[in-house]
């Protein structure tokens, strides 16, 4: 059967996209979160819907490309509100320092350096928060996975694409929740 709604079928059991995401996240990854939620569900649904309505009323819909276009812009918007109010109500909000800040934990800062004597610097983070461009890793990938409850100067091996790369932890910071920007 063909249709638009189709696509490659993939097992359940070894789909990445179906493992359970953690819950945790940020106080400011949630302020984020729920600032896109309102955006969307104040300004800009209103504002695609009000489209609709006015490409609707030009007459034939079929050959309207002003109503095609904006129903489908419509229709992904209100799939995106609906996703962020799901997942608004499933995640945990972790807004205090952990007891012990000498070992990697979530929201951690960590300064890394592998064999080759080079520096990577990395937070590690909810997963609707994960950012290459500031090194923000998930704490479900498989650094992060390796890397909480270590502490300073001890050595982690990680299983990478290209194969295993050890790292040794230079520094472990954390930001102060109440003053972070």
């Amino acid at each position: 059967m063909k249709g638009r709604n189709m696509t490659r079928w993939r097992d359940p059991a070894k789909d990445p996209r179906q493992e359970k995401k953690s819950p945790l996240i940020t106080a400011q990854g949630y302020a984020r979160l729920k600032g896109i939620h309102e955006h969307l569900s104040r300004v800009k649904r209103p504002a695609l819907s009000t489209k609709v309505g006015e490409a609707a009323a030009q007459g034939d819909r079929s050959e309207n490309a002003d109503y095609t276009y904006n129903k489908k812009e419509l229709n992904r918007v209100i799939a995106r509100i609906r996703y962020l109010g799901k997942r608004l109500d499933e995640v945990q909000v972790v807004d205090r320092l952990p007891a012990d800040t000498s070992r990697v934990y979530f929201s951690a800062y960590v300064t890394l350096e592998d064999e080759d004597g080079e520096e990577l610097a990395i937070r590690i983070v909810g997963h609707d928060e994960t950012d290459t461009d500031k090194h923000w890793v998930s704490v479900d990938a498989p650094l992060a996975r390796a890397l909480l409850g270590k502490g300073l100067d001890e050595d982690v091996t990680v299983q990478a694409p290209g194969g295993d790369t050890t790292y040794v932890i230079t520094d472990i910071a954390y930001a102060d929740p109440d003053h972070e920007a």
